[in-house]
C-alpha cells in the first residue's frame, strides 16, 4: 500500500484518476513482467525518479502490479464499473467512467418531511418519560428530585450554554432583505428554494394541465404584457432581473393569483373578474412578485422551522406532564392555537404588508395610477359584505383586513407618486380614483334608500363618469385600450423616449367571464 500512495503522488500531474479506482483489488506483489497477452495494458517501469506510461494492443481488466518501488497498472476502458455507469472522460486516449451525479433533496424539502416526525418523536418521548416516572416507587423518586437539588447549578448552567448556542446559531443566519434593507432570520437559502419552487411548480403544473389556458387566449396575453412591463421597468432590482417570468392562467372563479421564487405566475380568472383596470392588475401582479423577489416563502418557512424546534421541548414537557393522554392531545392542540395566534399569523401579515409596500413601488415605476390601489381594497370589502362572506377578526387571519390594507395603501401614495414621477412617467388625469370611487358609493347608498322610499320619492341620481365606478369586471376597463407595448430598451432612469402608462400596454379585449361569489385572498 506504501507503494501505490507514492505511485499515485507521483501520478497525479500525468494522469488523474476518478475516486472510485482507490476501491479496486490489488494483485499480489510479485516481480515485474508482462500481464496476460492479448489485452490493452499500461505498464510502467521506472528510470530514477521518472515514470513512464505506455499503453498495450487490447482490453483487459485492471489491474496493479508492484515491485518494490516500482507499480505497474493495467487499464481497460471495457472494465465494468462498480458503481453505477455514468458520464465518460477521455485523456490521453483512455476512457475513465465517473458515477451519474445524484442530487440532494432541498432543504426545505426534507424539513417539511421531517416535520411530523420530530413531532412524533417528541410525543413518544415525552409519554415514555411519564411512564417511566409513574412506574417508579416512592423511594426512587425522592432520589431523582434529591439528584436533580443537589445538580440545579449545574442543570441552569447547562442551559444557559445552550441557549448561547442557539442565539449563536440564530445570529450567524441573519439576512438583509432586498429592497427594503430590513434584517431578517433566514434558515434556507435562496438557492433552496428555488430547487423546491421548481418542484412546486412542476406539481402545480401537474394539478392545473386541464385548466391552463392557451397562450394565445385574450386573457393570458393581457397578464403576460402586464407582467413583463413590470419585469422590464424594474430590472435595476438583481431578483427581479435574474429571474424568467413566465405566466400560467388558470380557469377556476377562485379569487387568487401567486407567485413561486423561480418566477412561475400563476393567475386565476376569478382575480381577472375581480380587477376593474389594467392599474389594479399591475398593483396585484406586483404585490405577487414583491413575495417572490423578497424571498417571503424561505424567510417565513425559516422562522417556521425554528419554532418548531422551540416548540419541540414544550410538547415533550406536555406529554410528560399531562396524567393522561387525552389531557396532552388537548395540550398539544392549544399549543399550536398559540404558536398560530402568536408567530405564525402575525408574521404572516407583517409579510404581506411588506409586499404591498413594496409591490406599490413596483407598479409606481411601471407607470401605473397608483391611486388604483386603495380603491381595490375598498371594492374587496364592499363585495364582501354584499355577497355575505364571513369576516373574522383580522388576528385571526394570516392577512390584514381590507379595511387596514386600505389605509396602509393610501398612507403610502404620495410616496410612491414621487416614485412614479422621478421615473420620467406620463402626468396621471387629474380626476383621482379615491374620489370618484367615495363619490360613486355614495351615489349608489343615496339610490338604494330612495328606492325604499317608493317610487314617488326615487330620484335618479347619476354616478360619477369613471373606471373606478364601472362593474367590478376587466373587460370594461381593456376595450378601449390598443396601444402597444413599450420597447423593452427603454429604462426608467433614461431620459429619452417617455414610457407609456400601464394602461396603455394592452392591445387586445378580454371577454367578459362569470362573476367570482367568493372573496379576495391574495397571497
Amino acid at each position: 500500500m506504501g507503494s501505490l500512495a507514492v505511485f499515485l503522488s507521483r501520478c497525479h500531474r500525468l494522469l488523474p484518476l476518478p475516486a472510485h479506482l482507490s476501491r479496486l483489488g490489488l494483485v499480489g506483489k510479485q516481480a515485474s513482467r508482462p500481464v496476460s497477452s492479448g489485452c490493452s495494458q499500461i505498464s510502467c517501469h521506472r528510470a530514477g525518479s521518472s515514470l513512464y506510461l505506455r499503453p498495450a494492443p487490447s482490453p483487459s481488466p485492471l489491474r496493479f502490479r508492484s515491485n518494490g518501488p516500482t507499480l505497474c497498472l493495467q487499464f481497460s476502458p471495457r472494465t465494468p464499473s462498480l458503481l453505477q455507469p455514468g458520464p465518460v472522460h477521455s485523456r490521453g486516449g483512455l476512457q475513465l467512467h465517473t458515477s451519474s451525479p445524484r442530487r440532494a433533496l432541498p432543504a426545505p424539502l426534507l424539513w417539511l418531511v421531517l416535520k411530523p416526525l420530530q413531532k412524533l418523536l417528541a410525543i413518544i418521548l415525552g409519554r415514555s418519560l411519564r411512564k417511566w416516572w409513574v412506574s417508579l416507587p416512592s423511594n426512587r423518586r425522592q432520589l431523582v428530585h434529591e439528584w436533580v437539588r443537589r445538580r440545579r447549578w449545574h442543570l441552569a448552567a447547562g442551559a444557559g450554554v445552550a441557549m448561547v448556542i442557539a442565539a449563536l446559531l440564530l445570529l450567524t443566519h441573519l439576512d438583509e432583505s432586498p429592497v427594503t434593507g430590513r434584517t431578517r432570520l433566514l434558515v434556507f437559502s435562496r438557492e433552496n428554494y428555488m430547487e423546491l419552487a421548481a418542484l412546486t411548480s412542476e406539481a402545480y403544473m401537474e394539478e392545473f394541465a386541464e385548466l391552463l389556458l392557451p397562450v394565445t387566449d385574450p386573457r393570458h396575453k393581457v397578464v403576460e404584457r402586464v407582467v413583463q412591463h413590470l419585469a422590464q421597468r424594474n430590472k435595476d432590482i438583481p431578483e427581479v432581473s435574474d429571474v424568467t417570468w413566465t405566466v400560467h392562467i388558470v380557469q377556476s372563479p377562485n379569487v387568487n393569483a401567486f407567485v413561486l421564487p423561480n418566477g412561475k405566475v400563476f393567475m386565476f380568472t376569478g382575480m381577472l373578474d375581480t380587477v376593474v383596470d389594467v392599474h389594479q392588475l399591475t398593483i396585484v401582479l406586483g404585490h405577487e412578485m414583491a413575495h417572490a423577489l423578497l424571498g417571503h416563502s424561505a424567510e417565513q418557512a425559516s422562522l417556521s422551522h425554528v419554532v418548531d424546534l422551540l416548540s419541540l421541548i414544550l410538547l415533550t414537557a406536555i406529554w410528560a406532564v399531562c396524567p393522561r393522554d387525552s389531557l396532552a392531545l388537548l395540550g398539544q392542540w392549544v399549543q399550536d392555537k398559540l404558536t398560530q395566534l402568536m408567530f405564525s399569523r402575525p408574521y404572516s401579515r407583517k409579510l404581506e404588508a411588506e409586499a404591498d409596500k413594496v409591490g406599490l413601488q413596483l407598479a409606481a415605476k411601471a407607470c401605473a395610477d397608483v391611486r388604483a390601489g386603495p380603491v381595490f381594497w375598498q371594492q374587496m370589502e364592499i363585495r364582501d359584505q354584499l355577497t355575505g362572506e364571513p369576516t373574522f377578526p383580522e388576528w385571526l387571519s394570516t392577512h390584514p383586513s381590507h379595511r387596514n390594507r386600505f389605509t396602509l395603501m393610501d398612507s403610502l401614495i404620495p410616496e410612491a407618486l414621487e416614485l412614479r414621477e422621478s421615473c420620467v412617467c406620463p402626468a396621471l388625469p387629474e380626476s383621482d380614483p379615491r374620489v370618484v370611487f367615495s363619490q360613486s358609493v355614495q351615489v349608489l347608498l343615496k339610490n338604494a334608500k330612495d328606492r325604499e322610499r317608493g317610487p314617488e320619492g326615487a330620484s335618479k341620481t347619476h354616478l360619477p363618469h369613471s373606471h373606478a365606478s364601472l362593474p367590478p369586471a376587466l373587460p370594461s376597463a381593456l376595450l378601449p385600450q390598443t396601444a402597444p407595448l413599450p420597447s423593452p430598451s427603454v429604462d426608467q432612469q433614461s431620459k429619452g423616449p417617455v414610457p407609456v402608462v400601464a394602461s396603455e400596454i394592452l392591445a387586445v379585449p378580454v371577454p367578459a367571464q362569470d362573476r367570482p361569489q367568493d372573496g379576495l385572498q391574495i397571497s
